[in-house]
């Protein structure tokens, strides 16, 4: 099974939101957190961030990311647009003050 695959098995409901950190050249830096349910039904929200390197086609070259799992309760959640694509009118990451 893939990395994907594992991972997506393993959190469920998955929500993500990215921001922009820094960037220069070829390089950018996005902070983001995630929040997901596992099997058992337990909430996590994810937060980390992620350096990336592009090639001269604009392909990712080098990925180094750091992700740090914390559990938060039902009403601790932040993340409740349906299933998909964010909407464009939810607050991001510093509006949340996350």
């Amino acid at each position: 099974m893939s990395f994907l695959q594992r991972k997506w098995a393993k959190e469920v409901e998955y929500r993500l939101i990215k921001e922009l950190w820094a960037f220069e050249g070829n390089r950018i830096a996005v902070r983001f957190a995630y929040e997901w349910r596992d099997a058992a039904g337990n909430r996590f929200r994810s937060y980390g961030n992620e350096n990336l390197e592009f090639d001269e086609h604009g392909l990712m070259r080098a990925r180094h990311a750091s992700i740090n799992d914390l559990p938060i309760r039902e009403a601790d959640r932040k993340y409740h647009w349906p299933q998909g694509r964010r909407p464009d009118d939810h607050p991001g990451l510093s509006e949340l003050v996350l």
